[in-house]
């Protein structure tokens, strides 16, 4: 089954100074491993026109799909949807099904800047959002998307079916007592008898003191991925 690559670019300010974290890389991450699409690069980015049109360019380039969170909202400094279009060369007007979509949820209250988030590029498809009704959209294999994390996660729930899959990756752990520093070389001959096996080893503190090690493995190949974890246990047995 062939290999089905994407990225996602996470556009803000908030971001890059701390303030805010993001949740939506491990959401798109998962969400895509289970339908065999490989999250290869994940990249933070401020609120730049500049910026955000090399990055996307760059990518939609490289990979089957991009997705971006952040920037599609009411404010002055959410200007994703217009990097967007320049990026494609595209008109960004306020489009029409999107503003109906607008003027239902708001009623009386809509005004410009609500009317801001119907800003979309020629050309492009609605992502739907039944949370706070501004829609996200799709333009060629790139997927825009909003930064709240429960928004960003029902818009992915309406992209996934839409997306070509892969072969999906399978993973087994298994938990050590022993530092790095002794599975170091151990662990690099297995994983040299094992290169279609992905293999690492991960750290962490204990409760009450010290720390423990869990190797992980990860294959697409489920025969590839038993024998590996055959020569996992048999090295962590040597010890």
């Amino acid at each position: 089954m062939k290999t089905v690559t994407a990225a996602i670019l996470v556009i803000g300010d908030e971001v890059l100074s701390g303030r805010t974290q993001d949740a939506n890389t491990q959401v798109l991450a998962k969400a895509l491993g289970a339908i065999g699409v490989l999250l290869c690069e994940a990249r933070a980015i401020a609120d730049d026109e500049a910026t955000i049109i090399t990055a996307l360019n760059e990518l939609r380039g490289r990979f089957d799909y991009v997705f971006t969170s952040g920037g599609i909202g009411p404010t002055h400094d959410d200007i994703t949807a217009e990097a967007v279009g320049k990026a494609f060369g595209a008109q960004v007007t306020i489009r029409d099904d999107a503003r109906v979509l607008l003027d239902a949820h708001y009623g009386d209250d809509i005004n410009d800047a609500r009317l801001r988030m119907a800003r979309i590029p020629d050309g492009a498809e609605l992502i739907p959002n039944p949370i706070s009704i501004a829609p996200g959209f799709r333009i060629e294999n790139v997927f825009i998307m909003a930064g709240v994390p429960r928004i960003f996660a029902v818009m992915l729930d309406a992209v996934i079916p839409t997306l070509d899959s892969g072969a999906v990756v399978s993973e087994i752990s298994l938990a050590c007592p022993h530092g790095e520093g002794v599975l170091s070389a151990p662990l690099a001959a297995v994983a040299a008898k094992h290169p279609d096996v992905a293999i690492g080893s991960y750290p962490r503190f204990k409760t009450g003191g010290g720390f423990e090690v869990t190797v992980v493995a990860r294959c697409a190949d489920a025969d590839a991925l038993v024998a590996a974890e055959a020569d996992l246990k048999a090295m962590l047995a040597g010890f």
